[in-house]
């Protein structure tokens, strides 16, 4: 059966992933290996001293190369002629990959232009010398201060239990979370309208001890009437005429700083819930 040759970084994110807590087979199927050939390569990182409580930064290059050569003790033979093509053809490579083209593309262009190069070899070039397939770096939020911001989320809960006649009720809830505690405030209701979300945030600002300064709601047209991805703020919802109290109650919007909502659909929605940070 043939394989393919671990590369060097690959095995430092093989061992990467495992100190961070993922699970073998989701590494294998992360990095496009075999489960066995990632237990293979941990067995030889945990002979060499390393533990699950380890930290990532002690992954040095010592560590690496005694791990790589207790797996592959064949390895450190020269490239071949493969490679020299793909060397000679660099610029031509990192264009294509640079552009999203599929390296199965790429293999089929050069070999038009009378250069043949197999896959597993143009892989390996793509891999170390341009890095292909790397992930773009996470780029982590700081938090926000306490009672900053407040995110607004709503949807159906669970049926309620049968009532006399044996129906049983579903309702919905408004969800308040906020950016820093995630300390969760649910307000049940039948009805999801703006005089709803009123209670709901008269509710929630007795609850959590004062108002935040930004509120972040789902894109819901029960408190935003219009979302606008230019906007710093959204357009309240215009209060009923016939509703006396909606119209007198509509400040416990106002009393917040911003209104931020989640962009329309048609545009990339911010993140409104998860850590920030």
């Amino acid at each position: 059966m043939a394989y393919r040759e671990v590369t060097m970084l690959e095995v430092k994110e093989v061992l990467r992933l495992w100190l961070t807590g993922v699970r073998k087979k989701r590494i294998a199927a992360q990095l496009g290996l075999n489960v066995k050939t990632v237990r293979r390569y941990l067995r030889a990182a945990q002979a060499h001293g390393l533990t699950i409580a380890a930290s990532p930064d002690q992954l040095d290059d010592g560590l690496l190369a005694a791990v790589v050569s207790t797996v592959q003790p064949g390895t450190g033979r020269p490239h071949g002629d493969g490679w020299a093509a793909c060397a000679a053809q660099r610029e031509v490579i990192e264009r294509f990959v640079r552009a999203d083209v599929r390296l199965s593309k790429i293999r089929t262009l050069l070999r038009r232009q009378g250069v043949t190069i197999s896959y597993p070899t143009l892989r390996r070039f793509a891999l170390e010398e341009l890095g292909w397939g790397r992930a773009a770096p996470t780029i982590p939020l700081a938090d926000c201060g306490a009672g900053e911001e407040v995110q607004l989320d709503t949807g159906w809960m669970t049926p309620l239990v049968p009532d006399a006649l044996g129906r049983r009720r579903r309702f919905r809830a408004w969800i308040f979370t906020p950016v820093l505690s995630r300390y969760r405030f649910v307000f049940p209701v039948f009805r999801e309208t703006t005089e709803t979300a009123i209670e709901a945030c008269e509710a929630a600002w007795a609850f959590f001890h004062g108002v935040f300064r930004v509120l972040i709601p789902d894109n819901t047209k029960t408190i935003v009437q219009r979302a606008d991805p230019h906007l710093s703020r959204a357009t309240p919802p215009r209060p009923q005429p016939s509703s006396e109290r909606l119209t007198g109650n509509l400040s416990s919007f106002s009393k917040t700083s911003a209104i931020l909502p989640c962009a329309p659909r048609s545009t990339m929605k911010p993140v409104t819930s998860g850590r920030r940070g």
